[in-house]
């Protein structure tokens, strides 16, 4: 995998991963009904708001070449605009030419928790198509609560360490209750050290200071490509400001009308598909470790190994053991990108003969931890947003074994852990905000809806559910693998896109590209 890719892996597809083994997404079958959420009337017009709007951005070198930062300032608190503010991140590389200028193009790589800065810094500044650098800026804000703008802090890095190797298919009631309480733990480290902040980290604030930002910038219409999460944020933000839609792609869309519940066990069935494609293209192969017999075979291989680490966790080189906790979440971390599958197979055959360190250093990429054990924040984000943007999934452990078959249903392999893992929200100490709803934007310009048929991650009828929902969306399909479709290598998703960004035109609604 050559560095470039590995960039964006890190960056998007890990950053996006957060979004199912930390139980992000919150909800529950009960919840509000399905409606149009209401949104602000005329929210940039309040007067208060005037100084935000009308702001100056200070931008300076930021250490890496070619980029420039500064400080975006918003309120934290929308209805009390006049009194505390946050501080955010705010990134951007020039256009370079040849041709007019367009605007500014943001982006964010999703999660949520995923440092859009870093995303510009390491990916998109330099790796988006160059026809499409060369007519925009292009600009990134880390979200409130992430990277560097007033990060949402929970634990230590040996307490991460603690936390991501819990047992997350608990065998009995004294596991149960352990599972509960690192939860509970976690949630009360957050409100211990971000407590002011954590109620202000929701989908429809960052929306907001998004307008905010275009204002500043001084574009009339939003440009933006967002991924994963960063396609509800850019749904989000059409839905407070039709009229200032510009050119939207989202990529990897999820869908704002489902529960939690349902989210999580979508996406569960996501990671389903691509593992199947992922045991297709390994039992071809006469070094698979899961055997070259069928694919249902080496689901069952892969199970079977997920139970072994679980009995007896693998030595890695180093004081933490492979358990089936982290074994899992290597194994995830290489769905979202099928570049990734070679390493997958070595660091399983590895894992097998008594060597985790390979899936290991998969999980840790992707919890976002360095060699010195340190953590960025991204799980802690993840978790802050998810749990204020929609209801928790279950009201406590009772649900999530009774939900536990389903999730097995929808993915022999990884149901269980998954179930479980969408407990998190329960124990949350901030109460949440948003609802699932269906996101219309009536009013707004066409926006660009992408789908990937084997994403893991955000499955495809998410996509074609958003397309149709948004009054002015189009579906564009990429027939493969991974998660998200810019940039990976198609001819006819970028083409598509860039065609989009560029001259404003849409393709035709229901364009297919096929896998190369």
């Amino acid at each position: 995998m050559d560095s470039r890719r590995l960039l964006r892996m890190s960056a998007t597809a890990l950053a996006a991963a957060g979004l199912i083994l930390s139980g992000c997404s919150g909800g529950s079958d009960a919840a509000a009904p399905r409606t149009a959420a209401p949104a602000p009337s005329s929210p940039s017009r309040a007067p208060q708001l005037k100084k935000f709007y009308e702001q100056k951005l200070k931008w300076r070198d930021c250490g890496v070449e070619g980029f420039q930062c500064a400080t975006l300032r918003a309120p934290l608190d929308y209805a009390k605009p006049d009194g505390e503010e946050v501080e955010l991140a705010v990134s951007r590389v020039r256009a370079t030419g040849p041709g007019k200028r367009l605007g500014s193009l943001l982006v964010n790589p999703g999660g949520p928790g995923g440092s859009a800065v870093g995303y510009l810094q390491g990916y998109a500044g330099i790796g988006y198509p160059a026809p499409v650098r060369a007519r925009y800026d292009m600009v990134a804000v880390d979200p409130r609560g992430v990277a560097r703008s007033e990060p949402v802090e929970c634990l230590t890095g040996p307490q991460m360490d603690a936390y991501t190797q819990v047992d997350q298919t608990p065998d009995d009631t004294a596991e149960t209750n352990a599972l509960s309480a690192a939860f509970k733990d976690f949630a009360a480290g957050c409100a211990k050290k971000s407590g002011q902040v954590l109620p202000h980290v929701s989908t429809v604030e960052t929306a907001r200071d998004m307008d905010i930002l275009r204002a500043v910038l001084g574009d009339a219409k939003l440009t933006y490509v967002g991924a994963s999460y960063g396609t509800f944020l850019g749904a989000t933000y059409a839905e407070l400001f039709p009229d200032r839609v510009g050119r939207l792609v989202l990529d990897g869309a999820m869908d704002p009308s489902l529960s939690a519940l349902d989210l999580n066990r979508d996406q569960t069935g996501g990671f389903e598909t691509a593992f199947k494609a992922f045991a297709a293209d390994c039992i071809r192969m006469s070094d698979c470790p899961l055997g070259t017999e069928s694919v249902e075979a080496a689901g069952e291989a892969m199970k079977k190994f997920f139970r072994d680490v679980d009995a007896k966790p693998v030595p890695t080189g180093e004081s933490r053991e492979l358990g089936e906790s982290l074994a899992t979440t290597g194994v995830i971390a290489a769905m979202y990108d099928e570049g990734a599958w070679p390493q997958l197979r070595e660091a399983l055959t590895r894992a097998m003969a008594g060597d985790g360190s390979g899936l290991l250093a998969l999980a840790d990429s992707y919890y976002e931890r360095e060699s010195d054990g340190t953590y960025a924040n991204l799980m802690a984000a993840n978790a802050a947003v998810n749990c204020l943007d929609l209801p928790p999934a279950y009201s406590g452990p009772a649900e999530a074994a009774k939900a536990v078959p389903s999730f097995e249903k929808a993915s022999p392999v990884f149901g269980a852990g998954l179930a479980w893992a969408a407990l998190n929200c329960t124990y949350w100490p901030t109460p949440p905000t948003g609802r699932p709803h269906r996101i219309t934007a009536e009013g707004a310009a066409p926006i660009l809806v992408v789908g990937t048929t084997r994403d893991p991650a955000t499955p495809y009828h998410w996509a074609q559910s958003l397309a149709e929902q948004l009054s002015s969306g189009t579906l564009l399909t990429y027939e493969g693998d991974g998660h998200t479709a810019y940039g990976r290598g198609s001819d006819c998703i970028d083409t598509a896109i860039n065609t989009y960004l560029l001259e404003g035109t849409p393709p035709a609604d229901g364009k297919r590209c096929s896998q190369a």
